[in-house]
């Protein structure tokens, strides 16, 4: 049905769904003190994080980047929802059934029309339901033969939800019409495709299936392995590219793997989905695989949010490959993505041109186990394969060979590292130190020294350091996370001290959700702050405040809170100071005695005010007052 959502409900949901498990599923958070949790932004790309989440208070603010706000803003955000759709997700989430008032203020419980995204979704998941089933038919007798040949059985195929498309023009596309969904969606979605004669087929028939989660273990695609000597199609088939489904940053596995990941630091990639299984099941489980394309920039983007991959924190990405030709080119290409990680990165070869899965089939878990224990640096594995092409009997070989290595030399991360890798350079090829040397320098020059250094956030119209504007920016921060604490003190003190206008915004709009002292704070304050303020920089300025830390070792009291707010006051009242003194110095007394006395006693009580905010805001922290 159509209409809004009861305030009441979206308050429920916000209290009720737990902000850092949802990003979290997107990003691995580490403790950053004060409450705060902190990652690198999955909305831009940074090598220290600036991610901010405040789970007691519901929100999210990245310090790079700007973006913030609440749950719903950073599902919307991430997927591109509405935030109907946002508080639909979430409350199906949360087990809250959501009630929907119409213009006239009649509620009803009931739903708006789904968005594509979550119809897709639903289709998919209901299409892999489908296949697993089919998988214990006795039509899929075929595709459990091929699993259990590589040792995978029943339990293993439900844990990665193996499936089989049965052997049918329209067995999927007729069983998902009868479950509601439309011709146009199941096309959209990659589930079914149009025949020759103009009618409704499945894509995938007479294949093995393996569903394709996202990170938070939504269903977004299938992976189809040919089983008949027969089919004509590809070995391996995916799902086309849908408003889910982006190859180029789905790693299959992903979901199973993400915790493991931020645990251990460590992700191990693959080639296949059966080696992705065979990992998993033989104690590796941070394993993931690309889905029918190469590892690239989005895929290592995904990664390196899992991995904390950062200049303060290093981590291991473990590369498998065979030792053949193949396995070289790949290495070396791989190596060229290498500097898009702040982690180190490793290869580790299979022996015999085996994948992880035909070494556990053969030699059992362990083995498995020791490949990755026996990683060597990429940069080793890459080098050395790069001086094997060529001829180092000859001068022309050696040649050639420095100068194929010096790139590569070149782009080491860590340059303490660079020395003793020309050393070790220097003797496998055969030749002196110093042209060794020579030729990394000048590679050196080809690559910039280093590339360009991303550009600062700088904040204008404001000067963010004065001591003014950091004592407003603080006491709108302890209204935000502490109004308990700011309470009436900091509703006595109107919005006239705020000189910076979106503070002034912000003091405003707390005024307008009725002030710190009629809440307790928490998600549904920041909510009703933001709702409040008139433009989105504003709004995104809470989520800034929300999230940022305090001026203070553990949490803020009155004792905090008073010499703050009388230093807001302090420029206010020195500007009535200075022109109550103006106005006295032009009344003659003896003309106008009794207009004299009365701005001599307003003088005598003003300065009096001064001096005991002077005192007061003296003991603000990391503010003087005023002279």
């Amino acid at each position: 049905m159509a209409g809004r959502i009861r305030d009441a409900d979206i308050q429920l949901v916000r209290a009720r769904v737990d902000i850092a498990e949802v990003i979290g599923e997107r990003v691995t958070l580490r403790n950053a003190g004060g409450g705060n949790l902190k990652g690198l932004c999955p909305f831009h790309e940074e090598r220290s994080p600036s991610f901010n989440v405040t789970p007691s208070r519901g929100m999210y603010h990245c310090f790079g980047c700007g973006v913030g706000g609440d749950v719903f803003a950073f599902v919307m955000e991430a997927d591109g929802l509405t935030f109907v759709e946002a508080v639909e997700r979430l409350g199906a989430r949360a087990g809250i059934q959501l009630t929907y008032e119409d213009s006239a203020g009649r509620s009803s419980v009931g739903r708006t029309k789904p968005g594509q995204r979550q119809r897709l979704v639903e289709a998919h998941t209901a299409a892999s339901e489908f296949y697993a089933e089919a998988l214990h038919s006795p039509e899929g007798q075929v595709a459990r033969a091929f699993l259990l040949e590589r040792a995978f059985d029943k339990d293993a195929a439900a844990t990665f939800g193996c499936g089989y498309a049965p052997d049918s023009w329209d067995a999927l596309t007729n069983h998902l019409h009868r479950k509601g969904f439309s011709a146009e969606e199941l096309t959209v979605a990659g589930l079914s495709k149009p025949s020759r004669s103009g009618s409704l087929i499945d894509r995938f028939r007479r294949r093995l299936m393996w569903p394709i989660r996202d990170t938070s273990g939504s269903v977004i695609g299938f992976g189809a392995r040919k089983l008949f000597e027969d089919d004509q199609g590809p070995k391996y088939l995916n799902t086309p590219e849908t408003p889910l489904y982006k190859k180029s940053q789905v790693l299959y596995g992903i979901d199973l793997a993400r915790r493991e990941i931020a645990k251990q630091g460590r992700v191990v990639i693959v080639e296949g989905y059966t080696d992705v299984m065979a990992c998993h099941l033989a104690g590796v489980p941070v394993a993931v695989a690309t889905c029918g394309t190469a590892f690239g920039s989005d895929h290592i983007s995904v990664l390196r949010r899992f991995l904390f991959d950062s200049d303060a924190f290093s981590g291991e990405i473990i590369f498998t490959f065979d030792g053949d030709e193949a396995g070289q080119r790949a290495a070396r290409k791989a190596f060229g993505d290498e500097q898009k990680f702040a982690s180190q990165t490793y290869v580790a070869i299979t022996p015999d041109n085996m994948d992880p899965c035909d070494l556990r089939q053969q030699r059992g878990d362990a083995a498995v186990r020791d490949l990755v224990a026996g990683r060597e640096p990429l940069i080793d594995f890459a080098m050395r394969s790069e001086i094997a092409k060529h001829d180092l009997d000859t001068v022309e070989g050696q040649v050639a060979a420095t100068r194929a290595v010096a790139p590569m030399l070149a782009a080491i991360k860590d340059r303490a590292l660079l020395q003793g890798y020309a050393r070790r350079v220097a003797a496998l090829i055969g030749v002196d130190l110093a042209p060794l040397r020579a030729a990394v320098k000048e590679a050196s020059r080809g690559r910039g020294q280093g590339g360009a250094t991303p550009p600062e956030r700088v904040i204008t119209g404001k000067d963010v350091n004065s001591q003014q504007y950091q004592a407003q920016r603080e006491a709108i921060k302890v209204a935000l996370q502490y109004p308990v604490v700011a309470g009436t003190y900091f509703d006595a003190v109107d919005a006239t001290p705020y000189t910076d206008q979106q503070l002034r915004l912000i003091r405003e709009a707390i005024e307008a959700a009725g002030g710190t002292a009629s809440t307790e704070g928490g998600a549904n304050w920041m909510a009703a702050v933001a709702d409040k303020c008139p433009d989105l920089a504003a709004q995104a300025l809470v989520a800034e405040l929300a999230v940022e830390s305090l001026n203070v070792n553990g949490e803020p009291d009155i004792a905090y809170i008073r010499p703050l707010l009388a230093r807001l006051q302090l420029p206010v009242v020195e500007e009535e100071l200075r022109q109550l003194k103006s106005k006295l110095q032009r009344v003659n007394p003896s003309s106008d005695k009794e207009e004299y006395m009365r701005l001599f006693g307003a003088l005598v009580t003003m300065e009096q005010h001064c001096r005991s905010l002077k005192d007061q805001a003296s003991g603000a922290p990391g503010l003087t007052s005023t002279q």
